[in-house]
């Protein structure tokens, strides 16, 4: 007969409570250290009756003079720390485009159009078949009108007319829910990594709208899949120097001029995972808004490593042999964006995350330190600090490595993998579809936070918190209104096609 087996404590539970007992006493030391004090000077002051604490006001002999330089110092005080601190970003409402059916774009679909646009290069549709089926994307994803032709036709007309449809879509639809009127806009941010055209997709919404002549407007390229973030930054140091104003941002990526119709693999990988997408965002440092607004910005951390090479030509955009222009995606990638996430959450970290965490954190440092380097590091439980995730959903493959990183639960990472499902990669507006899910399913409630992870090419790696001021009604339109019943759905390792 075999001995008995020593229990687990790190599932039992005695070492549950054990360690809900640990984060208690650390996240709530000072409470609980002020308690027993005031509690002693209550007594006391009650032991002395009113006349004796009389007596020991009157003893101290205050005089006018003392009063008004003590006021004067309060009210000086005051006024430095509330002119100095930073404006509150409010979240006010936020729009994604919806694609219409008409661009869908099943697997059957997909593969179809592959073999006949690479007829003479089987193993290229071959490669697609398999990253189709092991992508994560599901029947309902979508791609524009230009893409749909045998062959495609990236023209710039068909480019600028994807631009206009995504991009008027999301911007109507924040217009009727915020009531916000075109003119009223004071700053206009618009981020699209790949098509940059001229005149720049900013003036093509300030011509659309007719916005006024005065407007800060800035159009970002370049930024890769986490350039709405950038956005998000840029438009909060913007609204710390223009008191009583607003921000719409308008993230999107234009499909149809970055179509590969190459052979090379690493080139061919975009052309299956991203999609159609744009969301528009309203940002205000008015105080009058706080009270309508969804969400307010608590903090922003920005991580860059292109200063290392690997970084930097992990997601290049180069030509191919035939001089077919595609984003060439390395297969180091995944190594990389491990390394980025490592740095930015060392920074976020120690904003975020509560006492218990950083003391435990801090203990594990020193110890590999100083004791033993074999010492497995001890990774901060991000659930304490946060609600809800908002990962981008660039790929399966992003999303395993983040769950994996950060000890998330399947739960934690739904809204990434739903949206990867039904919207497919649609690069820097992910993130908001992914909020919308969230909202959708009834899930965020007043005092939640939520962080926002985004990578993109450079390398950089770009976070955001959220608070949310209320708690948020289930909408009933959006870009899930007709579908969000049906999810979540199970998500196989592989479709077979």
């Amino acid at each position: 007969m075999s001995p008995p087996k020593m229990p687990d404590l790190s599932t039992s539970t005695k070492h549950k409570y054990v360690k809900l007992g640990y984060q208690y006493l650390v996240n709530n030391f000072l409470t609980l250290l002020l308690i027993p004090i005031l509690a002693y000077t209550a007594l006391e002051l009650f032991r002395m009756g009113p006349e004796e604490i009389l007596n020991h006001l009157n003893s101290l002999n205050f005089n006018l003079l003392h009063i008004l330089c003590s006021s004067f110092l309060i009210i000086f005080v005051s006024t430095v720390y509330f002119m100095s601190k930073p404006r509150t970003i409010y979240l006010v409402d936020y729009s994604c485009f919806k694609p219409p059916v008409t661009c869908r774009v099943p697997f059957a679909t997909f593969m179809e159009h592959s073999r006949l646009n690479l007829i003479d290069s089987p193993k290229s549709v071959e490669f697609q078949m398999r990253i189709l089926e092991r992508s994560g994307l599901g029947e309902e994803t979508c791609l524009p009108p230009a893409i749909h032709y045998i062959p495609p036709t990236p023209t710039m007309d068909a480019a600028r007319s994807e631009a206009e449809l995504v991009i008027f879509t999301a911007m109507d639809d924040l217009f009727k829910k915020t009531g916000l009127k075109p003119k009223d806009i004071d700053i206009l941010i618009v981020n699209c990594s790949l098509f940059s055209p001229t005149p720049s997709l900013s003036a093509m919404i300030i011509n659309k709208y007719k916005l006024r002549s005065n407007i800060k407007s800035l159009n970002l390229s370049g930024m890769g899949c986490s350039a709405s973030l950038i956005s998000v930054d840029v438009a909060r140091d913007l609204l710390q120097v223009h008191p009583n104003s607003n921000a719409v941002i308008v993230s999107t990526e234009i499909i149809t001029p970055n179509y590969y119709q190459g052979k090379e693999r690493a080139m061919l990988l975009p052309n299956c995972l991203f999609r159609m997408g744009a969301a528009a965002i309203l940002l205000s440092n008015r105080r009058s808004d706080r009270w309508r607004a969804k969400y307010k910005l608590c903090h922003l951390v920005r991580t860059h490593r292109g200063a290392e090479d690997k970084s930097y030509y992990c997601v290049y955009e180069q030509e191919d042999d035939e001089s077919h222009v595609g984003i060439n995606l390395n297969k180091d990638l995944m190594a990389i964006a491990g390394e980025a996430l490592k740095s930015n959450i060392t920074t976020i970290g120690p904003l975020v995350l509560p006492a218990s965490e950083q003391l435990l954190f801090l203990t594990s440092l020193i110890g590999r330190k100083i004791f033993n380097a074999k010492w497995k590091p001890y990774i901060p439980d991000f659930k304490m600090a946060f609600e809800h995730f908002c990962i981008h959903a660039g790929g399966r493959a992003v999303i395993d490595e983040l769950q994996k990183s950060l000890q998330l639960s399947a739960e934690h990472v739904e809204a990434s993998r739903m949206t990867l499902h039904r919207f497919g990669n649609t690069s820097s507006s992910s993130l908001w579809y992914e909020l919308s899910y969230i909202e959708a399913k009834g899930k965020m409630k007043r005092g939640d936070r939520v962080w926002q992870i985004a990578f993109g090419s450079g390398f950089k790696c770009n976070s955001a918190v959220w608070k949310s001021n209320r708690t948020i009604k289930t909408p009933t339109e959006g870009p899930w209104s007709d579908c969000i019943d049906r999810y979540p759905v199970f998500i196989p390792e592989v479709v077979k096609l």
